[in-house]
């Protein structure tokens, strides 16, 4: 537990943010904020552990907190899905446990209430980094090609953030920064493909991973799907992915 609340960070312009809001009068506002976030975030970390990856560091942001997990890109889908899941899950269960148990003035409740659904509602939206895109990407992967699935989540991220700039009428800067937020994680996320493409490879040929199914002639190396083990059929002759990545990654072998 000591090693897990070494990792706690939190971001300096969160510091800023406190600060600003405490001149402002809504201290008591983002402390329920804070709390609520806290309890997201443990909920990541706690499911984390128990499908036994690590922790590499919490931080806690203005408007929200990222939890850094330490694992495969070929991990299991089902508990990438229960990972990111277990964030809302064990936010909402435990604020309406404790709003039950202890007895809030009602203007407290009612901020402690709409701040919950708030968190719960923007985390489940499809928009890069939120939990939303994760579980719909794990979904994709259950159907899809690594790289397909990876797209798509990125397509439906956009969409997503078009949306959620119609829906939300930006007047506030706090409106301008999360979108800015979104805008820049989402980009991020499609320019970094080729390195993350790389490292889904490169794990399938360091590590004897577990797969669920095995599928024959495959055509292209850029439909290797995840949990499935592929083999691809040339000149009549069937090879093993891991010779067929290995080839890919040989400098004089062009495809």
């Amino acid at each position: 537990m000591k090693n897990i609340l070494n990792k706690i960070k939190i971001n300096y312009y969160t510091y800023y943010f406190l600060i600003l809001c405490f001149f402002c009068g809504l201290i008591k506002n983002v402390l329920i904020l804070f709390m609520i976030v806290i309890l997201h975030e443990i909920g990541h970390v706690i499911t984390t552990l128990l499908c036994k990856y690590k922790i590499e560091k919490v931080e806690i942001f203005p408007f929200g907190g990222i939890t850094t997990i330490n694992k495969l890109i070929n991990s299991s889908i089902i508990k990438d899905i229960l990972i990111a899941i277990s964030g809302v899950l064990f936010q909402y269960t435990t604020v309406l446990l404790i709003t039950n148990i202890y007895d809030f003035m009602p203007n407290t409740l009612e901020l402690i209430n709409y701040y919950n659904k708030t968190i719960l509602v923007f985390n489940l939206l499809p928009i890069i980094p939120l939990d939303g895109s994760k579980i719909l990407e794990a979904l994709f992967n259950k159907l899809f090609s690594y790289k397909l699935s990876y797209y798509l989540t990125v397509f439906i991220s956009i969409i997503g953030i078009i949306l959620f700039i119609n829906y939300n009428v930006v007047y506030s800067l706090n409106n301008y920064l999360i979108v800015g937020v979104l805008i820049f994680n989402t980009f991020k996320y499609f320019k970094e493909f080729k390195y993350t493409f790389n490292k889904f490879l490169l794990e399938r040929i360091m590590y004897d991973l577990p797969y669920k199914r095995i599928e024959n002639n495959t055509k292209n190396i850029k439909e290797l799907k995840k949990e499935r083990l592929h083999y691809f059929k040339i000149n009549n002759k069937y090879i093993n992915e891991k010779e067929k990545i290995a080839k890919k990654f040989d400098k004089d072998t062009y495809f």
